[in-house]
């Protein structure tokens, strides 16, 4: 050290005060003058007098600057620590929040799971014995303690590592000096970052663990569910159940889209050869080929072929393709508006040659039936006389019977109505039939019922042709049967020839509007005079109950009792009448209910009280012209019996079942009686296939002469 600077010793001070008070008491009563101070040389050396009083300044100066640079250093520090520990708090809480957030995602999936059970599903379960288990219940309890343990678990880690790391930094600043205070607060900073990347990777591993098995534990509460589902009859939840997979055979999705490419490609295919692009017009054709081939006749995806998917790729990619050359899009739509058109003619032609065709089919007689009529007949007639009547004849007039009227020549038809009424009676016994039928098929009719009997119940069969006081000097449809413009009109053979002309007419040319069979519901009393009361029956019917209860039905004075049809606008007066016709006009309600035949109570002795023979004949005549309806006998059923007619409870006969799909089933099952009435007949072969089981599980199809004339079902 260089002997110009002075310095003192760190004990200097003490040196110094030491040796004067030795001195001091050395020699008492004198006083020594302060040893000079020496440049140093390892010893105190002496210093000069007036330098005594700057000893205590020193010294405090020296701590001064010791001291000052810790303070500062601390200062620092201490601001460094304390926003370390806000940012902390403030990750803490947002981590704490995230957390809370997970745990209420993860707590809402249990309740979602808890309400996979309905109530509906508990309820059945329990009342068929299974019930949904204690053990299921108790999973989902056991979930949601293990989400609420789980929180509590990361909150108290997080709470301690919180604690932890607020400590550290003071630790650092009580072990370290100042010279490395700088050193150790950014090493602090590294560190208590590494541990929040740390903190955090495993808190979102964590979560991703939590989620995973949420899934999972999802994906199991739904397998069982569908369990569950499946086992509960579908009357209780059917197909609403949120958890029945979509399984159904009859999708047309794959249909419709081929279909709407042939539309389209066909449209490109004429906009094609129009511009003279044969290459694109050969490649459109070919696709058209190709998927016309594969969609067929199919009406469901199940019915495509298995390269129905590769099919429609190629046909996108070529409609693309034609897009891209042909962009005018005004020359699409117009194409796309004629095919239209061009379609929509061609339905209307269809929707009248099928109406023509129904028509036809309606009128004539199936193959089967006329077989099955001719075998009865040559049986019949090969039967001795004393074994061709039927027994229990004496009951024909017995008024505490039950009597029904039935006028067919269907032996089949006739058939299913019969055994349907006897099957479904409390007493067949007391249930009488009175069946009349034409020359052609009285034997064959008689023969059937000889062969097939019936149990107790009375059966009677008789001809219309024997009905001698029926004939044209009495009955006003005979007469006009005779006049060459009712000729002319049914037998003519000069008709147009146009199908819109046949269909339109077809409808009214029906035989059985010339057949006096359908017309014997206005002479009943005439038929049956010494019977109050009747049940009259249609052939196309099925009957479902006991209909005894029929009998017990006040009229209220009424003649029919009948079940109305009317609807909001439909099925009412207007419909079957010409109210054009000033006799119409004045005499009846346009908007007055209609009503069906098919199933009708009439009391006899009220019909001959107020003639109501009498009111047909009148307004028959009136019609001779066709002026006031068409054919049928409905309009004039009508007429007859306006304001005569007690309606009837809906579901004591229940109609459409030859032209409607769409009655609804519980009203089929519900009803007494179902009505075929239209051109469906149940025994043709466009009748309505969903109504067919209704009548054919009253066939005998292991009847010999029914299988012989290969009647089927």
């Amino acid at each position: 050290m260089s002997t110009s600077v002075w310095q003192l010793h760190p004990c200097c001070s003490a040196c110094i005060c030491g040796k004067t008070k030795m001195r001091k008491a050395q020699l008492p009563g004198k006083v020594l003058a302060p040893l000079p101070l020496k440049r140093w040389k390892g010893s105190v050396s002496e210093q000069r007098p007036r330098h005594a009083k700057q000893r205590f300044p020193v010294c405090a100066l020296l701590v001064v600057s010791m001291i000052a640079p810790l303070v500062f250093l601390a200062g620092r520090l201490s601001i460094f620590i304390s926003s370390n520990l806000v940012q902390k708090v403030f990750l803490d809480e947002s981590f704490a929040t995230k957390l809370g957030d997970s745990r209420n995602r993860k707590l809402s999936a249990v309740d979602q799971i808890e309400t996979f059970f309905p109530k509906e599903v508990k309820e059945d379960k329990i009342n068929q014995g299974q019930g949904v288990s204690e053990n299921d219940i108790k999973a989902v309890s056991e979930e949601k303690l293990k989400i609420i343990s789980d929180e509590e678990s990361e909150n108290h880690i997080a709470g301690v590592e919180h604690i932890v790391s607020a400590s550290i930094p003071d630790m650092e600043v009580t072990d370290e000096g100042t010279a490395g205070g700088a050193l150790l607060s950014k090493n602090a900073n590294h560190a208590q970052l590494a541990r929040r990347q740390m903190r955090l990777h495993r808190h979102e591993k964590r979560l991703k663990e939590l989620l995973q098995q949420d899934e999972e534990e999802k994906v199991k509460m739904e397998n069982e569910a569908i369990e569950h589902t499946k086992e509960v009859h579908s009357a209780i939840i059917g197909k609403y159940s949120i958890w029945r997979h979509d399984e159904s055979e009859n999708s047309e999705s794959l249909v419709r889209l081929m279909r709407d490419q042939l539309i389209m490609a066909r449209a490109y295919a004429s906009i094609a050869q129009a511009r003279h692009n044969d290459q694109l017009l050969r490649d459109v054709r070919f696709r058209l080929r190709d998927s016309q081939r594969c969609v067929g006749e199919a009406s469901f995806d199940a019915d495509l072929c298995r390269s129905a998917p590769e099919r429609i790729r190629a046909m996108g990619q070529i409609l693309t393709r034609a897009r891209e050359e042909h962009s005018d899009g005004s020359l699409l739509v117009k194409k796309l508006r004629a095919m239209l058109q061009s379609a929509e003619e061609h339905a209307r032609m269809l929707k009248k040659q099928s109406t023509f065709l129904s028509q036809l089919a309606a009128k004539t007689i199936p193959k089967g039936l006329h077989c099955l009529s001719l075998r009865l007949n040559v049986e019949y007639h090969m039967l001795p006389s004393h074994q061709q009547e039927f027994a229990n004849q004496e009951k024909l007039e017995d008024r505490s019977l039950y009597h029904y009227a039935l006028f067919s020549d269907n032996i089949l038809a006739v058939s299913v109505v019969v055994s349907s009424v006897i099957l479904h009676a409390q007493e067949p016994e007391k249930h009488v039939f009175h069946l009349v039928t034409d020359k052609l098929n009285y034997g064959a009719m008689k023969m059937w019922f000889l062969s097939n009997p019936l149990g107790k119940a009375t059966i009677h069969v008789e001809n219309v042709d024997n009905f001698t006081w029926l004939n044209s000097s009495y009955c006003p449809v005979l007469r006009q049967l005779e006049h060459k413009a009712m000729k002319d009109y049914y037998f003519k053979q000069d008709q147009p020839t146009s199908l819109a002309s046949v269909s339109s007419n077809l409808k009214y040319r029906n035989p059985k509007y010339l057949s006096m069979l359908n017309h014997l519901r206005f002479y009943l009393p005439q038929i049956y005079p010494k019977l109050n009361k009747i049940l009259f029956l249609d052939d196309d019917i099925v009957v479902q109950k006991d209909l005894t209860r029929l009998w017990s039905v006040d009229l209220h004075g009424k003649v029919n009792g009948a079940v109305e049809t009317c609807g909001a606008s439909f099925h009412r007066f207007d419909k079957y009448l010409n109210f054009s016709n000033p006799h119409i006009a004045r005499n009846f309600d346009p908007n007055a209910c209609g009503w069906a035949y098919g199933m009708n109570v009439f009391d006899l002795d009220e019909w001959k009280r107020q003639d109501i023979t009498g009111i047909y004949h009148k307004w028959q005549n009136l019609n001779e012209e066709r002026n006031l309806w068409k054919l049928g006998t409905l309009p004039p059923g009508l007429i007859t019996f306006y304001n005569l007619t007690y309606p009837l409870d809906k579901s004591w006969h229940v109609l459409g079942l030859g032209y409607n799909p769409s009655v609804d089933r519980i009203d089929i099952d519900g009803a007494a009686v179902i009505h075929y009435n239209g051109n469906l007949k149940p025994w043709l072969e466009i009748g309505l296939a969903r109504y067919k089981p209704f009548w054919a599980k009253y066939v005998k199809f292991d009847h010999p002469f029914i299988q012989q004339c290969n009647i089927n079902e």
